[in-house]
């Protein structure tokens, strides 16, 4: 009986691939603390990728340089602005929640209003349940002010490795595109993705962030509200909460400014957030977001919440890559084992449209 052996040449594949993925699990587990500055190092070099090959190969202009002035510019624009954002926000908070007599005043005052409306009196508002918010929100105030150094950290990493990724940006790519073992097709509906994904996450986020931001603490002023400044910062920032967004902010604020006696401005409150604020969320996604990508409502929705319990803030923009990648992988799997997307040449074989991504 003669027995069939494994080819020798699969075996050495199949063990060199268990090394690699071997080695690079090792890798991720031990440098996970600074996974946070190597996607923000991918994010800005998406980003400042066509500018950079510009003045570097068409304008001839020194790499390091030019490298130096983006990694400059993304200092004074992104680092700059979020830091003061923070910075104006942990005191207002902290200070927010260390005045216990008037969150419980409110607190009351809401109970009270609230006791006898549809559908707000089957709300729970025990004391316990004010205990169990309080303690919720509380503690996650401490992790921010104790996280200081790792955001520190990881915005150097962020910078050190988008140099050499700016530096060495076309051995780095032409090794990349190497080492993918996919059809020109397959590499090119991969590349697509995720340039859209990235540029529509990391640019359109923050500018719908910021308008809505923007427009609510304009409202919030005109309806008397406190500390308008604090609370237009704290709906721009829940922009970013999956499917309620900035209701979570300007409807509980609406009804506490009704439970206070304002009637008026509880209403104009309510009024605004519902027609405004939250249409600017739509006017933007069919204006100026589409134009950056246009990605399914349902891929940014749960990607987000993915990308939030994996990479943190970053993962608004990682989260919905990684769950439309997916789509991506049945794309690949169509162009390199499917038979309807290949084109017929004249000789017999098969060869696939590509896009020129040289630029």
């Amino acid at each position: 009986m003669r027995i069939k052996q494994i080819n020798n040449n699969s075996i050495n594949q199949i063990m060199l691939i268990l090394i690699i993925i071997l080695i690079g699990i090792i890798i991720f587990k031990n440098l996970f603390y600074y996974l946070p500055g190597f996607l923000g190092a991918i994010t800005l070099y998406i980003l400042f990728r066509k500018n950079f090959f510009y003045l570097t190969e068409v304008r001839r202009g020194n790499k390091t340089l030019t490298s130096i002035m983006f990694i400059l510019l993304s200092i004074v624009f992104i680092v700059l602005p979020i830091w003061a954002i923070v910075d104006y926000l942990i005191p207002q908070i902290t200070s927010f929640l260390g005045n216990t007599d008037q969150i419980v005043s409110q607190f009351n005052l809401l109970k009270e209003y609230m006791a006898d409306k549809p559908f707000l009196k089957d709300i729970d508002m025990s004391d316990e349940a004010l205990l169990a918010m309080l303690q919720r929100f509380t503690k996650y105030v401490p992790s921010i002010l104790n996280s200081v150094a790792e955001v520190g950290v990881n915005i150097l990493v962020t910078f050190f490795v988008l140099y050499f990724m700016q530096v060495h940006g076309r051995k780095m790519e032409e090794y990349i595109i190497k080492a993918i073992p996919f059809s020109p097709r397959s590499k090119d509906e991969i590349w697509h993705e995720v340039d859209s994904m990235v540029r529509s996450n990391a640019i359109g986020i923050p500018i719908l962030g910021a308008c809505q931001g923007v427009v609510a603490m304009l409202g919030y002023w005109i309806f008397d509200v406190d500390n308008f400044i604090l609370m237009g910062i704290l709906t721009g920032v829940a922009s970013i909460v999956p499917v309620l967004g900035t209701m979570t902010i300007y409807i509980p604020l609406g009804i506490i400014t009704l439970a206070s006696g304002q009637t008026g401005n509880g209403i104009g409150i309510l009024l605004y957030g519902l027609i405004l604020i939250g249409s600017i969320d739509n006017i933007l996604r069919f204006t100026i977001l589409k134009t950056l990508g246009n990605v399914p409502p349902l891929i940014t929705v749960f990607g987000v919440l993915l990308g939030l319990k994996m990479f943190g803030m970053l993962g608004l923009i990682f989260g919905p890559l990684i769950l439309s990648s997916v789509g991506v992988l049945i794309k690949v799997y169509s162009n390199e084992y499917g038979r309807g997307s290949a084109i017929i040449l004249d000789d017999g074989s098969t060869d696939f449209p590509r896009k020129d991504l040289s630029n």
